[in-house]
């Protein structure tokens, strides 16, 4: 199959930004869940989220992707809301960290047309770390399914056993689980897997390529065109110290 991912600040392209809700929040409902806090859609007006969008080559069809909420001081990352009333530690946490800048990869869906190509859980995973660099942000958070953890740790996070009960949360409903992890230096990338810091290393020098891709934990081959150019971001505009926080 062939695909386009590219990233953007989300309110470059509010048609994209739509569609992605759109084909979201269908997922979600299929597996009986009416919401959660990354499905809301104030993320498209919010000026600190990135969203990274996975298309047909003709941006006709969206069939999953992710999102980059960016620690700004003013909105609470998803996973604060998500977890904050369970364990309030994670607000300290995440202001500790966006002194050298911060953000959540959230939002990660795709479609049962393309189930097992990697879309969601892992590409857009992928790309989050890879855009990291572009946004000047050292560490990135995430709330996983059980079946993505292990695309995270791949990456390079690291469950956070300090929060919740050992890192785990019954979220976003009762008899599901979520786990809270971190990606401690997402320029660095130490704790990652040797390929994907060569993978992410080339996709960060050429942010603009086509690739065959093999999907981990499988033998399928996808064919991907990437588009991950972020426009007007200052240097260091998402580095917040605590004192700057408003919520």
């Amino acid at each position: 199959m062939q695909f386009r991912i590219r990233a953007f600040r989300a309110t470059t392209d509010q048609e994209a930004c739509l569609k992605f809700i759109e084909g979201h929040r269908h997922v979600l409902e299929t597996v009986g869940v009416q919401q959660v806090t990354s499905s809301k859609d104030s993320w498209m007006n919010n000026p600190s989220a990135f969203a990274i969008i996975v298309e047909s080559l003709d941006k006709k069809k969206v069939y999953g992707g992710a999102r980059i909420n960016v620690a700004d001081g003013i909105t609470p990352l998803p996973i604060e809301d998500a977890t904050g009333y369970m364990d309030d530690n994670i607000y300290n946490m995440v202001r500790k960290s966006s002194e050298e800048g911060t953000g959540e990869l959230c939002g990660l869906w795709n479609t049962r047309e393309v189930a097992g190509y990697g879309i969601g859980a892992f590409f857009a995973t992928r790309v989050g770390v890879v855009i990291a660099e572009q946004l000047g942000i050292k560490s990135i958070w995430a709330l996983c399914a059980p079946y993505t953890v292990k695309f995270a740790e791949r990456v390079g996070c690291v469950v956070v056993k300090e929060l919740g009960n050992n890192g785990t949360f019954y979220y976003p409903k009762i008899d599901l689980l979520a786990t809270a992890v971190l990606m401690e230096d997402a320029w660095k990338m130490t704790t990652a897997d040797p390929y994907e810091i060569s993978r992410i290393t080339d996709l960060r020098k050429n942010l603009v390529q086509t690739a065959i891709e093999i999907v981990p934990f499988g033998k399928l081959e996808v064919e991907i065109e990437y588009n991950l150019i972020l426009n007007n971001i200052i240097k260091d505009e998402f580095k917040i110290s605590a004192e700057k926080y408003t919520y």
